[in-house]
């Protein structure tokens, strides 16, 4: 199964981001937990890594504490820090001002040796669906973006003021020009960070359910099934459970795909990160 989705608008934001971030003086890189590593463009690695950057851990909420807490580490070094939250709750992104501000002191004390208020402009980046939108609503303590839960939602750039202190700009969400990494690619999907429409639903959700198989989590938890090891048997079953039956006594794998897919997206399978932690 071939995944990759990468839309002629895309090319164009990854090269208006770029252009953003050289001329910034911070940056926010929103992470969705659940496979925040699947969420690094490395197209971005070479431009940010002297810039002050705050690591956001979006929906952290939907995965072990614990976890979580030994993949932050690694985003801990003398320019960037890591941070969770779960962007919905309202004040959540107080923290992220406060690290800004931290990490930007020398910007900062310059500024005020000449007599000028500080003001620091961070660049917002992540993946589609990652909530990067939802977290600068919650900064702005008001609905200044286009927010929605799906890929593709924010078009355009947009440059909105925080506070006095802070400005934050706006950007769609971008995925790598190829996908190479399949690994990375079926996370992509499994957040949906991936448009449905260009994928094989069918198909991704047998790869989640031997993805939860490997984990050993999730089906019991969900569907009361121990997993057999057959990805397809497993499907049936689950959508036998589910009442997906059609005429004649069939099951309707489509509906039990789409089912699994939501199941985990709305994390009904329990707290699941699906990054190898090691």
């Amino acid at each position: 199964m071939n995944i990759n989705w990468f839309p002629g608008h895309m090319s164009k934001s990854l090269r208006e981001i770029d252009d953003r971030i050289k001329l910034a003086g911070a940056v926010i890189y929103v992470l969705d937990s659940r496979a925040p590593l699947s969420c690094i463009n490395p197209a971005f690695d070479e431009i940010i890594k002297n810039k002050p950057t705050v690591y956001v851990f979006n929906k952290a909420d939907m995965v072990k504490a614990g976890e979580l807490a030994s993949l932050m580490k690694r985003f801990d070094t003398p320019t960037s820090v890591a941070v969770k939250l779960n962007a919905t709750n309202s004040g959540a992104g107080k923290i992220i001002s406060e690290k800004l501000r931290e990490l930007s002191k020398d910007y900062i004390a310059k500024k005020q040796e000449k007599g000028v208020r500080a003001v620091i402009r961070a660049v917002v980046i992540g993946v589609p669906n990652s909530g990067k939108s939802t977290l600068i609503n919650n900064l702005c303590g008001k609905g200044k973006t286009v927010t929605g839960n799906k890929a593709g939602v924010t078009k355009m750039q947009q440059l909105i003021r925080v506070s006095d202190y802070l400005e934050v700009v706006d950007t769609p969400g971008t995925l790598y020009p190829k996908l190479d990494n399949y690994f990375v690619a079926l996370n992509l999907a499994f957040i949906g960070s991936i448009k449905d429409e260009v994928l094989d639903i069918y198909g991704v959700s047998l790869e989640l359910i031997k993805r939860l198989t490997e984990l050993r989590t999730g089906l019991k938890e969900r569907y009361g099934i121990e997993p057999s090891g057959d990805a397809e048997k497993d499907l049936e079953l689950i959508g036998r459970k589910r009442g997906f039956i059609e005429k004649g006594g069939e099951v309707d794998l489509e509906r039990a795909a789409y089912a699994v897919i939501d199941d985990f997206r709305k994390g009904r399978m329990g707290k699941i990160i699906l990054d190898r932690l090691s």
